[in-house]
């Protein structure tokens, strides 16, 4: 049987739709972090019993309230993001450059960017950070991402090194 503290986690885990630590669950719950843990436990212990479509799982940035993955292909057919060729193409420049300044995906893709990134941000495929090194932004794919595009590893792209870069330039002119 559920107690009225998981019921309330389980509640608000769902009404906040991200993970959430165990510090701010108890302040949410207004109860203490050992009570919000026995919560927890129990909360995920009862969506395991009852094989739901539904899980609690940790995340590193905290608890949450998801679908299985089970059902990930049934969440494409039923809400298929839609995005435009632009920011389809700007969310696979981040994607292969992960991570990557906004400043530099500016000069990569053209000011479009602007549009494009919080609308990937939104939709959680972008996670968008203050680079500690510079005014602008970092840039990465998240989780949802791989697991939307169904991708395990991008390939990582290979840097040419200046002779390499050289003996191109050499063929290009046929020199």
């Amino acid at each position: 049987m559920t107690t009225a503290t998981a019921t309330t986690i389980e509640a608000i885990l769902y009404l906040k739709g991200k993970p959430l630590s165990l510090g701010e669950i108890a302040e949410y719950a207004a109860c203490d972090r050992a009570k919000v843990e026995e919560g927890i436990i129990e909360l995920m212990d009862s969506y395991a019993r009852r094989d739901s479509a539904l899980e609690v799982v940790e995340t590193p940035a905290g608890y949450s309230l998801q679908l299985r993955s089970d059902f990930h292909d049934l969440v494409q057919t039923l809400i298929p993001v839609e995005l435009g060729l632009g920011a389809l193409r700007t969310l696979a420049a981040i994607a292969l450059n992960s991570p990557i300044r906004q400043s530099d995906l500016i000069n990569l893709r053209g000011s479009g960017v602007y549009q494009h990134v919080p609308e990937l941000v939104e939709l959680g495929f972008v996670r968008k950070r203050r680079d500690q090194e510079s005014r602008s932004y970092s840039l990465q794919v998240t989780s949802k991402f791989h697991q939307y595009f169904q991708i395990e590893q991008l390939p990582q792209i290979l840097e040419n090194s200046p002779k390499e870069q050289q003996l191109e330039l050499e063929l290009e002119t046929g020199e």
